[in-house]
């Protein structure tokens, strides 16, 4: 029998023990199949999008993890094989800035630790902090297979990181030179053009007089940058530009410093852009770094790693670019060659991290010869292996991919997967190596030094797919669960990591055989074969959430206050594919009001299983469903409900097969409170007489109202799993077989008998007492008083309503139902297509409420008379629409005109 629930619904006592519960009872653990055994199972495999080892949960993880883990109980609930792979990523750059914080508090730095030392400090800071993001997940419930939480440094998957590298090394595909690279002067690293947020500013443009070397004339550059021109080595002139033609070829002196410099012609320079000219600095601009390669110019880096002036001699050699900037400016003022400074608004780029603005340079990296990898990742979802939804963001992705440059992969970092590669001081040759090398495999020599750079973080998350299931082995479990079925994440990540996981995954894994041993297909390498992007959580007002803003909502506090399935379902109920959605406060009240519903209907049931206990009646619990035929004698609203289970299985099975959650929940939360408790509860207060020992008709009612119940739970407990978790318990007090509610069957269409004709019953009875509670508010029947009511309808429809009486009574507080050959007209009457009520009670009617009340249905039933009278008179549409639609229109137009005639009547009863 069930264990007596609290008389009030309180999350904070419950929801840390089922958290705990769910992790010491392993109960989200997926074993790997033996060999052989994993097709009689399908699969269902999600990898978490690894948060940062520095972080703290935000609305964007709680919204991920919500969407991930309604998927992930949902399918383990259809007796899938769903696993949910936890974990971090290293996160280079944010986790050395945060240990170098701590340093900077105790007056030292990294260099002064040194590489060794500074790396045991970051595992300590990890060991100490890093799990917070996770600890996070843990109590709110995510249920993920925390047996294969990985860390991306861990020890095995180092080695894939670096097996990864070697091959593609030993594969030509990875090579190292000078390029420019965006370069934070804060972290002192390279970053990758994703990893720099661009924000316009105001700025100013300066146009600079540069003389020719013979004296005989000059050319004005417009710059916006003057600091670089220490490392001019070029001017640049459009070809076609009529004004410098005379000038492509000639030498010009390099203002300050004193330098000759030619002018070459290149298509680059914009003669609609400042002046037509533009200065070439290869050394501190993209742009200008392909103009040198076309001209075959040099290359003069002028600044160090910190932004900061280095030009031995110079006398702005140690100046920080911004000083070396107003210097300059003021030094060509003084000399008679700053022609002019202007307004111009700046695209300003900044490190993502640390908000520093980054400076193009030149710099020695490494990279990755992108297209042949880009290549299969183009063609995985061309041949749809891999279906994105939003549709939208598969054209984003090919506009992305196909436009792709070499990736630089090194980081000028010391916390990462350091690059497996040695210097050879006596020739200067790398050597590339899975193991340490003993010496140079050029010149023999053993003074080898390792080098400095680490890999970017996004090169060891992009290989996670597949080597967080042990590659490069090839075991059980990589064959068990490669390619994952679904990625669930952020638009952000798109380039990060979504791409670079499809290139990467279909590059490696195609080397890889199948379980049978023939030759995989790119169909089998994808990473996974769908991905879903949700959109933002915004604030109440739609506002994308930021610090400046003062908007950020902190889901923990939201939690602490309404419960984590308050929040969940709020998150749901508004996420569908292409959708932000906007956090309200009030909505998560209304959604922990529903919980509440929940907890009051199971402590009435709980009380009825009592009550039947004590008046001899042999209740089973755990042996209600599936339920397929109903006895004989059970009542309407048992057979509606039941039939109302398997339309809501269906819908919810649509819904989030689409990734349509918000549909998926209102579907759950309209049956659990609008159908079940508002309906099915009061109704089946009619049938349970508990004074007489052995009636069929509460036997039936009883057995019924625990399924359906216990049914609903189940439903429900993908979107709300506290609460459904503790009144499982609660109802099977502990019973062996019902060690969760989370690893029971999910409710599908098939398991509950659907009779048509109960569902459309129950809505006319429906729609009879809404109509009557409405004719006694209108008429102002005291709540607890009875009134007779005269009905006019149909034969078939009075049978039904005749042997209903007793719900009537109940819901609509009738005592008398009178039947009548005609039709029925007045103030106080309601008309459907079915029927027609009116509530006998004497009151005086308001004539002039009720006439405005009449004129406007009037005005809504002749527009639907008029469209319908468009559509069905439009001849080509009748022509080509299917039969049942016109048929449909058709019958829709009758009863329009049917309620028309009826309020006509009514109007003009009153008007007489």
């Amino acid at each position: 029998m069930p264990q007596e629930l609290a008389k009030a619904y309180d999350p904070t006592s419950i929801e840390e023990r089922w958290a705990r519960y769910w992790i010491e009872e392993r109960l989200f653990d997926v074993p790997t199949p033996t060999p052989g055994t994993s097709a009689d199972i399908k699969k269902f495999v999600q990898l978490l999008p690894p948060p940062n080892v520095t972080g703290r949960l935000h609305m964007g993880h709680m919204l991920n993890q919500t969407e991930m883990d309604i998927l992930a109980r949902w399918h383990r609930m259809k007796g899938e094989r769903s696993l949910w792979v936890p974990g971090t990523d290293h996160a280079g750059i944010a986790t050395q800035m945060m240990v170098e914080r701590q340093l900077a508090a105790e007056n030292t730095t990294r260099q002064q630790l040194g590489r060794e030392a500074f790396e045991q400090r970051v595992w300590q800071w990890k060991q100490e902090y890093g799990g917070a993001i996770t600890g996070q997940m843990r109590r709110l419930g995510a249920s993920v297979d925390w047996s294969r939480e990985y860390f991306t440094m861990d020890e095995n998957l180092s080695t894939a990181v670096k097996e990864a590298f070697v091959r593609l090394y030993e594969q030509g595909l990875i090579y190292r030179g000078s390029y420019i690279v965006n370069w934070c002067p804060q972290q002192q690293t390279a970053v990758s053009d994703l990893e720099v947020v661009h924000e316009e500013q105001a700025g100013k443009i300066y146009h600079i007089r540069y003389d020719l070397a013979d004296g005989t004339g000059s050319i004005t550059i417009a710059t916006t940058r003057p600091e670089t021109m220490l490392g001019d080595v070029a001017v640049a002139v459009n070809p076609n530009d009529e004004r410098y033609q005379a000038m492509i070829g000639r030498m010009l002196v390099l203002p300050l410093v004193g330098r000759e410099i030619p002018v070459v012609a290149d298509d680059w320079a914009n003669p609609e852009f400042g002046t037509g000219a533009v200065k070439v600095t290869p050394a501190h601009d993209p742009n200008d770094f392909e103009i040198g390669k076309r001209h075959n110019l040099p290359n003069l880096n002028i600044m160090d790693e910190t932004a900061h002036i280095l030009l031995a001699g110079s006398p702005y050699n140690g100046l920080d670019r911004y000083d070396a900037r107003e210097k300059i400016v003021a030094d060509l003022e003084a000399l008679g060659n700053l022609v002019a400074i202007k307004d111009h608004n700046n695209s300003i780029g900044r490190c993502d991290r640390c908000k520093a603005i980054v400076e193009p340079r030149l710099s020695m990296q490494w990279f990755i010869k992108i297209q042949p990898l880009a290549d299969k990742a183009i063609a995985a979802v061309e041949e749809g292996h891999i279906k994105f939804t939003p549709e939208m963001y598969a054209k984003t992705y090919f506009e992305w991919m196909r436009n792709i440059h070499d990736w630089c992969i090194s980081r000028q970092l010391w916390w990462g997967h350091r690059i497996p590669a040695w210097h050879c001081r006596h020739c200067h040759e790398i050597t590339v190596s899975r193991e340490t090398p003993a010496a140079c495999k050029a010149c023999g020599a053993t003074d080898l030094v390792q080098e400095t750079d680490v890999l970017d973080t996004w090169f060891s998350s992009g290989l996670l797919p597949f080597t967080i299931f042990g590659w490069p082995k090839h075991d059980a479990q990589l064959e068990a669960f490669y390619p994952t079925e679904l990625l669930v994440t952020g638009f952000d990540i798109l380039f990060f990591w979504v791409a670079r996981m499809v290139m990467l995954g279909t590059h490696f894994m195609l080397d890889v055989p199948m379980p049978d041993g023939s030759q995989r297909t790119l169909k089998d390498s994808v990473p996974f074969k769908e991905v879903y992007i949700h959109g933002l959580v915004r604030d109440a007002d739609r506002q994308k959430m930021s610090k400046t803003k003062g908007n950020v909502i902190n889901p923990i506090e939201i939690i602490e206050r309404f419960g984590t399935d308050a929040v969940r379902y709020t998150l749901a109920s508004q996420a569908s594919p292409g959708t932000d959605i906007a956090f309200n406060e009030q909505r998560t009240e209304g959604y922990r009001a529903f919980a509440n519903k929940i907890w009051n209907a199971a402590r009435f049931l709980f009380m009825n299983i009592e009550k039947a206990k004590e008046a001899g009646y042999n209740i089973r619990l755990g042996e209600n469903l599936p339920v397929t035929v109903l006895p004989a004698g059970t009542p309407l609203e048992t057979r509606w409900i039941f039939a109302r289970l398997s339309a809501v299985s269906a819908e919810v099975e649509t819904a989030l097969n689409n990734y349509r959650f918000d549909e998926a929940s209102a579907a759950v939360y309209q049956f659990f409170w609008g159908e079940f408790c508002d309906w099915y509860l009061e109704l089946v207060k009619l049938r349970l007489n508990f004074d007489q020992p052995g009636n069929a008709e509460t036997a039936i009612t009883l057995a019924s109202l625990v399924g359906v119940f216990e049914a609903a739970l189940r439903l429900l407990s993908p979107f709300m799993p506290f609460i459904t978790e503790e009144v499982w318990h609660a109802l099977y007090d502990n019973e062996p077989y019902a060690k969760s509610i989370a690893l029971a069957r999910y409710p599908q269409p098939s398991d509950f008998p659907a009779e048509k004709d109960a569902e459309e019953n129950m809505v006319l009875l429906q729609e009879l007492i809404v109509a009557i509670r409405g004719l006694r508010k209108d008429a102002s029947v005291p709540e607890k008083e009875f009134a007779p009511v005269r009905i006019f309808t149909d034969i078939k429809t009075q049978a039904i309503l005749d042997a209903n009486r007793e719900m009537l009574s109940r819901l609509a507080r009738v005592d008398g139902v009178e039947f009548l050959e005609g039709s029925l007209s007045g103030a106080n009457v309601r008309s459907t297509a079915k029927f027609d009520v009116a509530v006998v009670y004497e009151r005086q009617v308001d004539v002039a409420a009720e006439t405005e009340r009449l004129t406007k249905e009037i005005a809504k039933l002749t527009k639907g008379l008029e469209a319908a009278a468009k559509q069905l008179g439009n001849e080509a549409f009748v022509a080509k629409a299917p039969a049942a639609v016109v048929d449909g229109l058709k019958k829709q137009q009758a009863e329009t005109q049917l309620l028309y005639d009826k309020a006509k009547t009514a109007l003009d009863a009153l008007t007489k």
